[in-house]
């Protein structure tokens, strides 16, 4: 062991190191050292002195992952239990796996573990007590540690004593499985087990595993006691006037959030129960490709500070100075750090109940408008479509882009039928009387080759002009296959830019995307089954 790591850890927040002891209720013991909620100075000397991370210019700390730099939305299995299986949507999205597979590979991985240092990180999942999960983290690598952290929410000093975990993650991101034993598709694994209340990761470094498992969790949990679990981003205007983002990767969830003129309650997990909105999280976690000052000035700001987790983020090895734009490693390239490292962020509870639902979408077909306003059927069709697109690989000479539909803006970690999800959410937006906006961040006036992206600027302006009730006063035309509402003008806005239709030059050729789109929505739907005929047929005619 480096000797830097023989001194005993600073105690930020009771951090403590002991040898061969395990904590009460732990799945794990090691004969090294058990690293115990470890502060953030103590997690940087651990990552640096094991080769794990380095910290580059401004202070953050910088880590790769290998292989893996993006979920394995296929290596995540869900054990088939009595408990649980009747209420799970078994499918391409939750994949089972029997308990003695489960069983074989937690001792495998126990065996493991127990000749390492290991790092345990008591936190909480969801900031309202009453929906509140009590979660247990250990982990292999040092930063992995200091991410949960700061994806969760630290307790107070004085109920670390005393914590009980609720569900457990053990990720040992250097074990990797045997598929013909383990029953794994491969290397990688990500195991969920409801009864025991456990999750198993191994075979990726990849830290989103760590939140994205604990999120499942919850979309599993809550819904049982009829709390609406969201992937969304939420902020809170002067008035109280909530609002939330549902969208993809890349449709600009995290950015629209992160208003200056509005308090930024979270960037991605969300709870809807009686008492309003509540965050799942303690931090964000933010794709930084391409990231710039004056488009995303405090989302910028935060990946230059001492704490920041950059994972996959080029720099210069003398300097260390930062390459936000380069894409060699990956697209997803990450930032995860405190919530308060954004100046305006609030902390609470439970926030007042949405007034304002936007359902965010990057369409590469250029067909949809930047902003329509959904009635709560439409809202429904389009919430368990989810959808988004994006243009394929073209090293294969596929240049056309392609429809993406993850249900519920959310699917690989939506554990019952979709369904479920959307009457909670309906019946909440018409509790509390919600206006639903769809807004486009995606490709304008012509298809793809030629459309531009849809400017920040305007879409802020639409954004804004919704949330402050300037567009509830304005003319809306109805969109003739899609059957939304679309704004006839918005300040800041150019009127060609509203329709989409008026913003191409070639009309047939709009025609033709528009139904090709159309039936694309179409074609997902079915699958679902939904007997309302009253959102069934709040989709598009063909």
């Amino acid at each position: 062991m480096p000797a830097s790591l023989k001194l005993k850890s600073e105690a930020k927040r009771g951090s403590t190191m002991e040898t061969n002891t395990p904590a009460a209720g732990a799945e794990l013991t090691t004969t090294k050292t058990m690293f115990r909620n470890l502060s953030a100075p103590a997690l940087y000397e651990h990552a640096v002195a094991k080769k794990e991370a380095e910290i580059v210019k401004g202070g953050a700390l910088a880590a790769r992952t290998g292989k893996h730099t993006a979920r394995s939305a296929q290596d995540k299995f869900i054990v088939k239990e009595p408990g649980s299986e009747k209420n799970i949507w078994w499918g391409d999205q939750n994949t089972a796996i029997d308990g003695e597979k489960f069983d074989g590979l937690l001792r495998k991985v126990q065996g493991y573990l127990a000749g390492r240092d290991v790092y345990q990180r008591d936190c909480y999942a969801g900031s309202d007590p009453k929906n509140r999960l009590n979660v247990r983290v250990y982990t292999e690598l040092a930063w992995h540690s200091l991410f949960a952290g700061h994806m969760f929410i630290d307790p107070p000093a004085e109920e670390l004593a005393g914590f009980r975990p609720d569900f457990t993650v053990i990720n040992a991101p250097g074990f990797t499985a045997l598929p013909a034993v383990d029953g794994t598709r491969g290397g990688a694994f990500i195991l969920l087990n409801f009864k025991r209340k456990i999750i198993l990761i191994g075979g990726t470094a990849y830290a989103g595993e760590i939140k994205k498992s604990i999120f499942s969790v919850m979309n599993y949990l809550l819904p049982l006691k009829g709390v609406m679990p969201m992937h969304c981003s939420a902020n809170v205007g002067k008035n109280d006037d909530t609002a939330i983002f549902f969208g993809l990767s890349g449709t600009g969830k995290t950015t629209l959030s992160s208003d200056p003129l509005r308090r930024l309650i979270g960037d991605d997990e969300h709870g809807w129960s009686d008492n309003g909105i509540f965050n799942f999280e303690g931090g964000c976690y933010a794709k930084v490709i391409n990231l710039s000052a004056e488009a995303e000035p405090q989302i910028y700001a935060a990946t230059g500070r001492f704490g920041t987790i950059l994972e996959n983020v080029a720099y210069d090895k003398d300097t260390r100075a930062l390459d936000l734009n380069d894409g060699t490693l990956t697209e997803n390239t990450r930032a995860a750090y405190p919530l308060d490292y954004i100046d305006n962020a609030i902390k609470g509870a439970a926030f007042p109940h949405p007034k304002n639902i936007v359902m965010l979408t990057y369409d590469a077909f250029g067909v949809l408008p930047p902003i329509a306003r959904l009635s709560y059927e439409q809202a429904m069709y389009h919430f368990i479509s989810g959808y988004t697109a994006k243009v394929a690989n073209t090293e294969m000479g596929i240049k056309e882009p392609k429809a993406t539909f993850s249900t519920c803006f959310g699917a690989p970690f939506m554990s019952h039928h979709p369904s479920v999800y959307a009457e909670l959410l309906e019946k909440k937006m018409r509790g509390h009387k919600a206006d639903c906006w769809l807004i486009n961040t995606g490709l304008c006036g012509g298809p793809y080759g030629v459309g531009k992206r849809m400017s920040i600027q305007h879409t802020r302006a639409l954004l804004n002009s919704a949330l402050d009730g300037k567009l509830a006063k304005v003319k809306f035309t109805k969109d003739q296959v899609f059957g939304f509402e679309i704004p006839t003008k918005c300040p800041g806005v150019p009127a060609d830019v509203l329709n989409p239709r008026e913003a191409w030059a070639d009309k047939a050729l709009y025609d033709a995307k528009c139904k090709e789109l159309a039936g694309l929505f179409a074609a997902n739907f079915k699958k679902f089954n939904v007997t309302s005929k009253a959102i069934s047929g709040a989709g598009p005619k063909i």
